[in-house]
Order: structure tokens, then C-alpha cells, then sequence
């Protein structure tokens, strides 16, 4: 084996790669709990509009521990998606101490009839707002498809400047929508030779020949009907 130099250079590059990996290993270690390259600053990037730099710092507190290398920075991600209207979080190391997090957050569509709120990807949240939204309800895991119906009942009621308000479906997948001057419209459940938005569709080409002419406003539409629709106006009270 002595005698043999092409088996003693393979003995010693294995060696000398062990010592480099252990070296290697060992710098690892030393850097990760060096008080050295302390974490100065997290930068938060993106245009927020909910999220103050107060929730922030109160939610990293504690988890933006040791040095530049040691910080868990999918601790950190998921400390910030956990605020209320943080949708995504990325947090990447910069050079030599600081932190960067690039923040989205929800758009608020609709809220959610129990609680919180339903952004524009149809996930419900656990914001809170002051703003004037519709009203969504249904059975749990329906979010994604009230927010996609909304959208599509929304420009199909275009052309009568109204806008849905409140839009519900129930266990059994019957819809109701109710505009926001007070009309409710019952659009049943989906059919495949008659989809609801059909229906909705036929009462709004409708609806200038028959409930817009109408002296008294209409309460109630039942467009559950294939060739037709009925209504329902508030009794005429004489003084």
C-alpha cells in the first residue's frame, strides 16, 4: 500500500476533503453562534395599507434572534403571514446585518357573514375594515366560488347600474343575491342547461320592459324559472 502513489493520493484527498468538511462544519457552527454579524435592522418592503411597522416589529419579536446567519428566516415568514392582512411574506438576508421583508397584503372583496373578510383571490381572512363591502355566506370551503360568482353577477348587472350587496348559497347550492337598492334576486341552483348565470342574465335584458316599469319597486325576483320570472312588490298602503 506504501509503495502504491496512486492509492496514497487518493488516501490523502479523502483526507484532505474529511478535514475541509470538518473545517467546513465547524466554521458553520462558530458563525451561527458568533455574537458577531448581529441582525441591525429589518427593512419591510412593499405598500401597505393595513399593516403597521408596529405589528411587524411585535410580530418578529423574539423570532429575529442571534446573528446574521443564525436568524430562521421561515420563522420569520410565517411570524409576518400570521398578521391579519399579510397574505404572503418573503425574507431574505442582506449584507452584512440587515433583513428584508416583502409583505402583500389581502384585498378585501366582500366580508364573510360570521366573520372576517373574503380577498379578491376568494381566501377568507381575519381582517377587519370600515369599508362598505358586500356580504358573502355559504357553506365553509364556498369562498373561492361566491368570489368568482360575484364578479361574474357584477358585470352582468352593468347595464342597470346596480351592484350586488349581499349574495348567498346555501348547503344545498341554491343562490340568492340581493342588490344594493334593495332588490333580492332567488337564483336557484346551478343546471347545466341553465346556469344561474343565465338566469340572471335574462331578467337583466328583461328588466327595463317589465320591473323598470313598475310603480311600485319590487322587493323580490324569483328567477328560478326557465322561460320567465315572478315578483314580488311591497302591498300599496292608502292613507
Amino acid at each position: 500500500m506504501w509503495d502504491n502513489p496512486r492509492l496514497l493520493n487518493a488516501w490523502a484527498g479523502a483526507l484532505t476533503a474529511l478535514a475541509l468538511m470538518v473545517f467546513g462544519v465547524a466554521l458553520a457552527q462558530l458563525l451561527v453562534r458568533s455574537p458577531l454579524f448581529p441582525v441591525r435592522e429589518l427593512q419591510v418592503a412593499g405598500m401597505l395599507a393595513h399593516t403597521t411597522r408596529a405589528q411587524i416589529e411585535a410580530a418578529v419579536q423574539g423570532r429575529v434572534a442571534g446573528n446574521f446567519f443564525a436568524v430562521d428566516l421561515d420563522e420569520v415568514r410565517a411570524a409576518l403571514e400570521a398578521l391579519p392582512w399579510v397574505r404572503r411574506a418573503h425574507v431574505r438576508r442582506i449584507w452584512p446585518d440587515r433583513l428584508e421583508a416583502a409583505l402583500e397584503e389581502h384585498q378585501a372583496l366582500a366580508r364573510w357573514a360570521e366573520s372576517g373578510l373574503v380577498n379578491v383571490h376568494g381566501e377568507r381572512f381575519a381582517g377587519s375594515t370600515d369599508a362598505a363591502l358586500p356580504l358573502f355566506a355559504g357553506p365553509a370551503g364556498s369562498e373561492g366560488e361566491l368570489a368568482r360568482r360575484y364578479q361574474r353577477f357584477r358585470d352582468i348587472l352593468a347595464p342597470l347600474q346596480a351592484a350586488p350587496e349581499r349574495l348567498i348559497v346555501s348547503p344545498r347550492r341554491a343562490w340568492v343575491l340581493r342588490l344594493d337598492d334593495g332588490l333580492t334576486i332567488a337564483l336557484g341552483r346551478d343546471a347545466a342547461h341553465d346556469p344561474i348565470e343565465a338566469r340572471l342574465a335574462r331578467l337583466v335584458a328583461a328588466y327595463p320592459q317589465t320591473i323598470g316599469r313598475l310603480s311600485r319597486k319590487a322587493e323580490h325576483v324569483d328567477a328560478r324559472y326557465p322561460n320567465g320570472f315572478a315578483l314580488r312588490v311591497p302591498e300599496h298602503k292608502g292613507g
